[in-house]
């Protein structure tokens, strides 16, 4: 019995031994850490909060360090960060404990929440219709990778679930529409009013694309509103300061005005009907000294290439941002003429977009090719820009005179659409499409990449001119080839096997074809200014807006000496 018990206590002494050999052996570790995301890599949205919890060992009494750019943000076993702004995060953890130290390096992207934003083209003055007419709603929602819901309401009564919505009542009246969005991320909704009306009650309108306007004595000058609706039983009437009577009474709103003499004059046009009352709009119109007498002549220091940029109001587009980068049209311009200088070409975006230059000499008319403007058309890939000419006609030196269009193979053709507008919308967000309506009823997005230009301060403008048929197609029927076909001559950036007399990129322009409002020969000795204008209005799928660019502008009568 005594050899047993001593045997049992030999047994306990060395069972007592070993434990204290891993115990010793376990708090000689450096710490161990393995974090909760095997590649380090964490993401979380905007305004939430993130919590990282690694699991450790031979940590029981160690020290914990969080830190961010050098910055200490925790001393907690986990940590808990709020994120408050996009873009990536680094942080350092540091475990120490008596025997060691192990740090593990972790990011943290912080990525914006995917809420539903919403852009409806028109909402912000709500619409009229017709008792009775349909109205289609068709608004743009920022595309999310979690579920959303939509609501419809009028008059507060859930009308609808689906995102697209078409309004039609009987009833007289104003009603008050409510589109809502929602998602785990956020929500956003608009409000608006349809207001139903019986013809007479729907609203006049009409626009004018200036008030102002300087020309020549010896010319005629075309005065009109624009974009003229609901004219029922309207009269226009136009009179001139300080002369009695109406020099035009009718249901014609357009006036030819050919003055004798030169000065200043004032002209007012006034509508009149039974439920509308009385609108009036009055002009400006400056009647300068003949053609000649600002006339810029050419010396020997006058260079063939232009001299300045005066005006780029580009349409909305993929590129406008990346070229012609600036918070006012003083910096847009700087930026593109920067970028001509440099060899470079600038995007003026979707239908309307244009760009103004002017040289440091006046163009002479020789009754040939006159001046060239470079583009970056090659075989079924042109992008038609319409070219204008301006004379400087009040001496300023700045290009608010009259516009003459050239004449291209376009024009005067049936599918050919003078006097077109397009009205482009701000995006709520950037990313979303653009919406845009036209002076025709119809409207559409931009939906690649489109960036509104930064200098322009509206959230919605309006560009017009002349407007070409498109000439895009998908060959390929399923979306991977689209051709954007040439038109045979007149147009810049456009692959022209006539007015593309050289190899160098250029399409070659006479001042010669330069016509007035109806379509006759303008007549210009000589010019001083250049406008060039995208002509179409269309998308090639994923090459994005059809959009004219150009790269430079020359006085080619002065490279022929």
């Amino acid at each position: 019995m005594r050899k047993l018990l001593l045997l049992f206590g030999i047994m306990a002494i060395v069972s007592s031994c070993g434990n204290n050999h891993d115990e010793n052996w376990d708090s000689q570790m450096a710490p161990k850490v393995t974090l909760d995301n095997e590649t380090g890599i964490y993401t979380v949205k905007n305004g939430r909060e993130l919590t990282i919890s690694p699991s450790y060992k031979h940590a029981n009494e160690a020290l914990f360090v969080w830190s961010i750019d050098g910055k200490i943000v925790s001393r907690e076993s986990h940590l808990t960060y709020k994120a408050e702004k996009t873009g990536e995060v680094f942080v350092l953890l540091s475990v120490s404990n008596r025997n060691g130290t192990t740090e593990e390096e972790l990011r943290i992207d912080v990525v914006d929440k995917e809420i539903p934003t919403i852009s409806l083209a028109g909402a912000e003055s709500g619409y009229k219709i017709l008792i009775g007419k349909e109205l289609v709603f068709n608004p743009i929602v920022t595309q999310t990778a979690i579920p959303t819901t939509y609501k419809w309401t009028v008059n507060g009564e859930v009308v609808s679930t689906e995102k697209d919505y078409t309004f039609k009542s009987q009833e007289k009246g104003t009603f008050n529409l409510k589109f809502a969005t929602e998602n785990e991320d956020g929500s956003d909704n608009i409000e608006f009013t349809v207001e139903n009306c019986t013809v007479d009650e729907l609203p006049f309108s009409w626009t004018f694309d200036q008030t102002e306007y300087n020309m020549a004595i010896g010319r005629s000058l075309r005065l009109m509103p624009l974009d003229i609706t609901n004219a029922i039983d309207v009269i226009y009437k136009w009179t001139m300061e300080g002369q009695e009577g109406a020099l035009q009474e009718g249901s014609d709103p357009v006036l030819i005005f050919t003055p004798t003499k030169t000065g200043t004059y004032k002209l007012t046009i006034t509508v009149k009907s039974q439920h509308i009352g009385e609108l009036s709009q009055t002009m400006t119109i400056n009647i300068c000294a003949p053609e000649g007498s600002y006339y810029h002549v050419a010396n020997g220091s006058s260079k063939a290439d232009f001299s300045k940029i005066y005006e780029i109001v580009a349409a909305p587009g993929q590129f406008v941002g990346q070229i012609t980068s600036g918070t006012t049209m003083e910096t847009a311009c700087s930026a593109a003429e920067t970028t001509l200088k440099n060899s470079g070409y600038v995007s003026l975006g979707g239908f309307g977009g244009y760009i103004i230059v002017g040289f440091d000499h006046s163009i002479d008319n020789k009754g040939n090719y006159d001046f060239a403007v470079r583009g970056n058309s090659f075989s079924n890939s042109s992008e038609p820009g319409i070219v204008w000419v301006m004379q400087d006609e009040n001496g300023d030196g700045l290009p608010n005179d009259t516009w003459y269009e050239l004449k291209g193979s376009e024009y005067g053709k049936a599918e050919t659409i003078q006097d077109y507008a397009v009205t482009y919308y701000r995006p709520k967000s950037l990313g979303m499409p653009i919406t845009w309506k036209d002076n025709q009823g119809k409207k559409g997005n931009l939906n690649l990449n489109p960036q509104y230009p930064t200098w322009i301060t509206g959230d919605s403008y309006t560009l017009r001119g002349s407007c070409l048929q498109a000439r895009n197609e998908d060959t390929s029927g399923s979306g991977t080839y689209w051709e954007n076909r040439d038109y045979d001559w007149g147009y810049a950036d456009n692959y022209s096997k006539i007015d593309m007399i050289t190899n160098d990129g250029n399409n070659y322009f006479k001042i010669s074809d330069a016509v007035t409002y109806d379509g006759k020969p303008a007549n210009l000795k000589y010019i001083d200014f250049i406008k060039v204008q995208v002509g179409v209005n269309a998308q090639s799928g994923w090459l994005g807006e059809i959009s004219t660019e150009v790269l430079g502008f020359t006085d080619y009568n002065l490279t022929k000496k």
